[in-house]
């Protein structure tokens, strides 16, 4: 498998692979994330003009598994890594982290995630992120936070993180010393 940017084309189907990915929430009782719309075509459109959109795809090319993100408060913020569930548990979506953060040119990145579910804030703290505290949010982070409570997320506890600039060949959290 390898990672590139998604196609225009492609767009429709970043959206089914959120809607599969999402499923997952229903089995944990949080069924309102499971039935969430994903992000409409022109909306998944301005990530691939303004921002980053990648894709990972199989043999015939076809995605599998995405990240968007785009630059926030000099951070390249993640919106959004969706895996199909075929395709889970391979490093996917470590993989599309680590290949954002090789585009980025060495800025850190953000993202903000629920505490609590095991596939987000756990599993971003072993690929380097660390919670926030209050006073390190910067304003645009504060900005998507208010607007995912506007859309209910915070019905469940969220928090924002934060993976630092690795220097070229520094090893990962998981990779051995």
């Amino acid at each position: 498998m390898r990672i590139r940017t998604v196609t225009r084309d492609e767009l429709p189907l970043l959206r089914a692979i959120e809607w599969a990915a999402g499923e997952c929430f229903r089995e944990i009782g949080m069924p309102e994330i499971a039935d969430d719309e994903p992000l409409p075509v022109a909306e998944l459109a301005r990530y691939l003009d303004e921002g980053t959109a990648l894709a990972v795809v199989d043999a015939a090319d076809r995605p599998v598994a995405y990240l968007i993100a785009e630059p926030v408060d000099g951070a390249l913020h993640i919106e959004q890594v969706s895996v199909h569930p075929e395709y889970a548990r391979r490093g996917l979506g470590r993989a599309l982290i680590d290949h954002l953060a090789q585009l980025g040119g060495g800025a850190a990145l953000t993202l903000t995630t629920f505490a609590e579910v095991p596939w987000n804030a756990p599993y971003y703290a072993r690929c380097g992120f660390r919670p926030l505290a209050a006073e390190e949010v910067t304003a645009g982070l504060r900005e998507i936070r208010r607007q995912e409570a506007a859309h209910g997320l915070d019905r469940w506890p969220r928090l924002c993180m934060r993976r630092e600039p690795r220097p070229a060949g520094a090893p990962g959290p998981d990779d051995p010393a």
